[in-house]
């Protein structure tokens, strides 16, 4: 199963601005509640900020465009920031799927995008430049493409994109989709997909960017690719960073019994196509070489069929959630809360379940914590009264 599979498109569904949740939910303490009631997008799938001393946010929607508006529950309008739809393909798992700003923004203006396009049929992550007062202003001509590379189907993109904190710019692919990684992308390093990339977006020798000096296969003469920084992963849609330890935890979406989350680490191979979370998936049996690293935590097809990767909360709005891994389940509504110690699962709680399509989580400066329903509201949790 992969997210979006089998998605009403966001235009034929009722206008909800109101969550339900069941009594698990209730019983938990837990709802969601619209973020910023005034406004709709079309099929988000991020959201985020600029680390440039305002209050701004900005929201992707999958067709192509990028929305930003002022951090308040009042907020009426969300302006187009960049609208890229003529160059993006949409359909299905593809799209405008990733965003990051430069750590230095408020100096250089300088963003990145990851989207899908057919004829050829590939990803790009491309560089964008805004201008003007308050960095308001992006001409689309600025656009500067990063890395291009070919899709050889048009569902597990990946597509995540983000700056860690030691100021590389992280990418994650899929492994190019169809089912069971007929190709074995993911563990084939000299493939893009099906990997954690790395790159270095201020230096020029691989042409709009460098390969960090302490990638896993950097200078390597085997032919791998210098950029991948973890591999053996199927679709990791959504990754993030906690932001006070710099750990990277990813929640990759499974094949057909298992979903997982993964905390990434350099050079490791998170097992895909060998296994499927901990069991083997080709071949059905002595499938682990050694060095394949588990996942912290997986779940099975009764309990979701589409990991959407979350966040370790670090805001203030919830002390009890501090320092847990909230993530949720794009096809059963599910939203939970992982514990984790010296990178062990000790507890893994239910919140809610929701009769949303939670398609990603996003956070504002703060540290609080945004959950975006791909119908067309960003929700957040809040306690019931």
């Amino acid at each position: 199963m992969s997210l979006f599979t089998a998605l009403i498109p966001s235009s034929d569904r009722p206008d909800q601005t109101r969550h339900k949740s069941d009594l698990a939910g209730k019983a938990n303490g837990w709802r969601l509640e619209n973020a910023f009631p005034n406004l709709r997008f079309r099929r988000p799938v991020e959201f985020t900020y600029a680390d440039e001393g305002s209050n701004r946010v900005f929201v992707l929607e999958q067709e192509g465009r990028i929305r930003v508006f002022d951090n308040s529950a009042t907020a009426k309008t969300a302006a187009v920031f960049l609208d890229v739809q003529k160059k993006v393909s949409s359909e299905g798992e593809m799209g405008l799927l990733g965003l990051a700003f430069h750590p230095d923004f408020r100096r250089n203006g300088f963003f990145y995008i990851y989207y899908t396009k057919r004829n050829p049929l590939e990803s790009v992550i491309a560089r964008y430049q805004a201008t003007g007062p308050n960095r308001a202003t992006v001409d689309p001509a600025t656009e500067t493409v990063l890395v291009r590379f070919a899709q050889p189907y048009d569902n597990h993109n990946g597509g995540k994109i983000a700056f860690g904190p030691d100021g590389l710019l992280y990418i994650s692919t899929g492994d190019g989709g169809a089912w069971g990684d007929q190709h074995n992308n993911a563990q084939n390093r000299a493939a893009w997909l099906g990997k954690i990339l790395r790159i270095d977006v201020n230096k020029t020798d691989k042409g709009a960017y460098g390969i960090p000096a302490d990638n896993p296969f950097a200078g390597n003469r085997e032919g791998y690719r210098e950029e991948i920084f973890a591999y053996g992963l199927r679709n990791p849609w959504r990754f993030s960073f906690d932001r006070q330890t710099g750990q990277l935890w990813a929640g990759d979406v499974g094949q057909n019994e298992f979903e997982e989350i993964d905390i990434i680490t350099k050079g490791g191979n998170y097992g895909w196509r060998l296994k499927e979370a901990g069991r083997c998936y080709n071949p059905r049996n002595d499938c682990d070489p050694g060095g394949l690293i588990e996942p912290i935590h997986h779940y099975p097809r009764q309990d979701g069929t589409s990991i959407t990767g979350g966040v370790v909360y670090r805001g203030s709005r919830h002390s009890g959630l501090r320092g847990k891994y909230l993530y949720a389940d794009f096809a059963s509504g599910r939203i939970w809360a992982l514990t984790a110690e010296k990178g062990q699962k000790t507890d893994n709680q239910l919140l809610l379940k929701t009769d949303g399509a939670i398609s990603a989580f996003g956070e504002d400066s703060a540290g609080e914590v945004y959950l975006l329903d791909h119908n067309g509201t960003i929700q957040r949790l809040a306690t019931v009264n």
